[in-house]
């Protein structure tokens, strides 16, 4: 049954606030230029006495990773550096990234690796592994990546053929859905199949990856992650793409579907149904794009309209609905399964949007009430290139140690940074790897943010060149100060 207007504008009035906010990260802010309600401030970015996190972060020396005193980062692949068990090179391009608990205390990581168009086009593109390959003419994929105890490390491919490998989703069955950001369609690009689709890797069993099949029953459009309800196997997907702006999914499986390792694979390519969301406020009134929520806190209803024709052949689904039909948002990122929901992130919104400029929202989805509420909002940037404020956040991830921890993808210095139960915002790490020029700077994004399964290290990726780091030291719970 959907959750009407009507029905949402009388509960709103019966709560006084709409619905109870939900999830352990809390109500959560941001600090230089937040567009926050004022019940809900921040400060600091963890250099003050008095700020959260673990303290002013530490230039490098090897010119790779700042981090706080008494935190050290460990480099396990860098591309074309290390190896794979092939002998051929780490592919590059590293992005979104799940861990698993794997045999004899080792850590297993199935890592993304975001490289569209033609193979020729990359040094390092992902290998064209017997078996394991969708198109030859795509040059990205994932690779699986098993660190031992004493600090070996041993990296395959997990699926080549594949273009735009960028974000995704952990399962709860032990397997990783990666997600092309690109929907090349055969003969596009020099690509020999049509693109824009998930896919099911599973980093146990190398053979349970070969014949690689698109999940088309996902829809087919420039997919960024997709994160699936341990309780009732709903899949909610997002979409980074504009003109017009991108959408955030439901998947709801067909009746009687029960989830499993290798059961996606048995689904005709239009099993389910695929939906798109349709908000309102709580006085009832459509909201046609995300961007139009100035303060945190503020709640959304949601309705669910199906998908015309999920397969994109002929229209782009973004494109199938008409104004008034669905609601829509600017750079649909990363998202992250935790408190009975789902973390989504607007990276930022400009004149392609037709609410408030920002440079960040995170928003949560409670399923059972059908709700989306704003969690995070960071306001504009003022000046990027200089270290302190946070803009542009992309993969995400929930800690076992409180709040949420974000990777950037915005513009000058890139960081990753914390956000508190209580709003304050604090930093983690800063990419001091310049692949610019010393009088034009540039500092690649982070991404594939992610706690190892016992919490003692957090992994994550420095996309170009394209690195995965460790990092380990005084981890903390960062309570409510």
């Amino acid at each position: 049954m959907p959750l009407t207007r009507r029905d949402f504008a009388r509960r709103s009035a019966l709560t006084g606030a709409g619905v109870a906010l939900a999830g352990t990260a809390g109500v959560l802010a941001t600090t230089d230029g937040a567009l926050a309600s004022q019940e809900v401030t921040g400060a600091g970015h963890g250099g003050r006495p008095d700020g959260p996190g673990y303290g002013p972060l530490v230039p490098d020396p090897e010119g790779i990773l700042a981090l706080p005193a008494g935190f050290t980062y460990k480099i396990i692949t860098y591309s074309g550096k290390t190896k794979l068990d092939s002998g051929e090179f780490t592919p590059s391009n590293h992005d979104g990234t799940a861990t698993f608990e794997g045999p004899r205390g080792t850590t297993l990581l199935v890592n993304n690796h975001e490289m569209d168009g033609p193979r020729a086009d990359y040094d390092h593109p992902v290998p064209l592994a017997e078996g394991l390959v969708y198109d030859p003419a795509a040059a990205g994929g994932c690779t699986v990546v098993e660190v031992r105890r004493g600090g070996e490390v041993a990296e395959w491919v997990g699926i080549a053929g594949t273009s735009t490998n960028c974000a995704g989703g952990r399962t709860s069955w032990g397997t990783w859905l990666t997600c092309e950001e690109n929907s090349d369609k055969a003969g596009e690009n020099g690509m020999t199949k049509d693109h824009g689709y998930v896919f099911e890797v599973d980093p146990y069993d190398r053979r349970a990856n070969r014949g690689p099949k698109p999940l088309k029953f996902f829809g087919r459009f420039d997919h960024e992650a997709v994160v699936v309800d341990p309780k009732t196997g709903y899949a909610y997907l997002t979409e980074d793409d504009s003109k017009p702006n991108g959408l955030f999914f439901r998947w709801v499986p067909p009746h009687g579907f029960k989830h499993g390792r290798g059961r996606f694979g048995k689904l005709a390519d239009d099993a389910g149904t695929l939906q798109a969301p349709k908000c309102f406020d709580s006085g009832g009134k459509f909201v046609d794009d995300l961007s139009r929520a100035t303060k945190i806190g503020t709640v959304y209803g949601v309705d669910w309209v199906d998908v015309p024709e999920r397969d994109a052949q002929q229209t782009a689904i973004r494109k199938q609905f008409k104004d008034g039909e669905i609601t829509r948002a600017r750079k649909l990122e990363g998202m992250w399964w935790a408190d009975g929901g789902a973390y989504i992130v607007s990276s930022y919104a400009r004149a392609e949007s037709p609410g408030q400029p920002h440079d960040g929202q995170v928003w949560f989805y409670h399923p059972r009430r059908r709700t989306l509420t704003l969690k995070v909002l960071l306001g504009v940037n003022p000046d990027p290139s200089v270290d302190g404020a946070f803009d542009g956040p992309d993969n995400i991830t929930v800690s076992p140690y409180g709040g949420l921890i974000l990777a950037e993808d915005g513009e000058g210095v890139s960081h990753l940074f914390g956000a508190t139960d209580s709003g304050r915002t604090y930093p983690i790490a800063r990419n001091d790897l310049n692949v610019g020029t010393e009088e034009e700077p540039e500092f690649s994004e982070f991404a594939g943010v992610v706690f190892s399964p016992d919490g003692r290290t957090l992994y994550a990726n420095i996309q170009d060149p394209g690195i995965l780091v460790a990092i380990t030291g005084p981890w903390k719970r960062n309570s409510r100060p």
